[in-house]
């Protein structure tokens, strides 16, 4: 087969939305230089009409200009409406994005309610799509929402429309996990036929097969000879359940039954950065990599029955498909247990430069070493958890981007109403009736 799967990872825009977690712009500028290096095709970066993103977002595609993040795409998530195309352009210099919109009847009825019926759906994403190409965007994706449980009738008219007014991919969301595979398999084999472009999965682990789905979906895309590309989020993370884990797709399509002979995998992805990337997104989202987690789990590669374990020291291919090595794992992980010294954001500069020392970084002189002081302390501040290795790293490489990433401007409010003129009639009750109270003996 000529075509292949890409990867679209989506750590920083559906992975950051699982709920009560999320990660500092520092950390997601950091996971994208991980991903780059790693080989993935796009990071769907995130919310380009988000205005606590803007600074992040054009960040990094200074960073992606100066061939820090070069060559993986950055690319946006935007409602499939003319005005948050035209927003996203305004307020960054975002060249590639994602367009979405539900298309299930379910969604239809129970989201927009009477508002809007199928027509109309896809009339709003045309008009999406076509001003997307008139300010100059050079990539689109057009997202199914809900695609499936949407009808494969409506799927096809809709993806038709969207490839008529120049979106590149169809992205085929089954936003539920809902699916099972060897139906996203026939689905998106039938799409793949019918609109003839590129086919894009984007599958949740509601019922725990997320990656069954996506690997399943891909192959049936790119039997039909168009290219593949399947969204991952670092370590699984995501709503719910969350997203088809980055390290589990990607030795799935390079190991598994059938797919190891295909050669599928886009040749430039490189493996052993796998194990630097889930350990960065364990620290920064603050979720342990489970024990059993695919690859990267503390037992993934460990034997302890006697019969495993036999096997095992006798040819390690008994009880293993690929070695640790593949996923950048074997080295000894040295952890201090005596005396540390941490920097925060009220470090001084003695700390600061014993930190720096142990990471063989040095400094032009010692103003230069009190800016990047100050750097690190406003880091802190805005991760409001240590640094690591990377952000350290990061941060004395690139301190003008730091400085931008680290840079907040809420809008200005300009209506003011002290609390006194927002009582409510309970509360001033509340108060009367307290004023009434006897004093209490202490």
């Amino acid at each position: 087969m000529d075509n292949r799967i890409y990867i679209i990872d989506v750590t920083n825009r559906d992975g950051v939305q699982t709920s009560r977690l999320g990660l500092a712009k520092l950390e997601k500028t950091v996971l994208n230089v991980l991903l780059n290096r790693m080989g993935i095709f796009q990071s769907e970066m995130g919310f380009p009409t988000t205005l606590h993103e803007t600074n992040y977002i054009n960040a990094n595609l200074e960073l992606a200009q100066m061939g820090v993040i070069e060559p993986m795409r950055l690319g946006g998530w935007v409602r499939a409406i003319e005005q948050d195309v035209e927003k996203a352009v305004e307020l960054t210099r975002i060249e590639h994005l994602n367009l979405s919109i539900s298309t299930s009847h379910q969604m239809i009825e129970g989201k927009f309610q009477g508002k809007f019926d199928e027509n109309d759906i896809i009339e709003l994403m045309v008009k999406a799509v076509i001003r997307a190409r008139e300010l100059g965007i050079k990539s689109i994706g057009v997202n199914a929402e809900d695609a499936s449980r949407s009808s494969m009738d409506y799927l096809k008219k809709f993806g038709n429309a969207a490839r008529k007014a120049g979106a590149d991919r169809f992205r085929y969301c089954d936003t539920l996990g809902y699916e099972r595979s060897f139906r996203t398999h026939f689905r998106c084999k039938d799409l793949a036929r019918e609109l003839e472009m590129p086919i894009e999965l984007h599958t949740h682990n509601d019922l725990g097969m997320a990656v069954a789905n996506a690997i399943e979906g891909a192959k049936g895309v790119v039997e039909e000879g168009q290219d593949a590309y399947i969204n991952t989020t670092v370590n699984g993370m995501g709503e719910r359940s969350g997203n088809a884990d980055l390290v589990s797709t990607l030795l799935a399509l390079e190991y598994a039954a059938d797919f190891s002979e295909l050669g599928l995998l886009d040749p430039n992805l490189d493996l052993s950065k796998a194990w630097q990337i889930a350990k960065y997104a364990e620290h920064c989202f603050g979720v342990p990599i489970t024990v059993n987690q695919v690859g990267v789990g503390a037992n993934a590669f460990a034997h302890e029955s006697g019969i495993h374990a036999d096997g095992m020291l006798k040819n390690r291919r008994n009880y293993e498909l690929y070695d640790p090595e593949v996923l950048g794992r074997g080295e000894k992980v040295l952890v201090e247990t005596g005396r540390m010294i941490t920097t925060g954001e009220y470090s001084g500069i003695s700390a600061f430069e014993h930190v720096y020392d142990n990471f063989n970084l040095k400094f032009k002189n010692d103003e230069e070493a009190r800016q990047i002081l100050e750097l690190v302390r406003f880091a802190n501040v805005h991760k409001q958890r240590p640094l690591l290795k990377e952000e350290f790293i990061f941060i004395a490489n690139y301190p003008r981007i730091a400085e931008t990433l680290l840079t907040m401007v809420p809008p200005k409010i300009t209506i003011f109403r002290p609390y006194i003129e927002h009582k409510t009639e309970s509360a001033e009750k509340d108060t009367d009736a307290l004023k009434q109270q006897p004093k209490q003996l202490p």
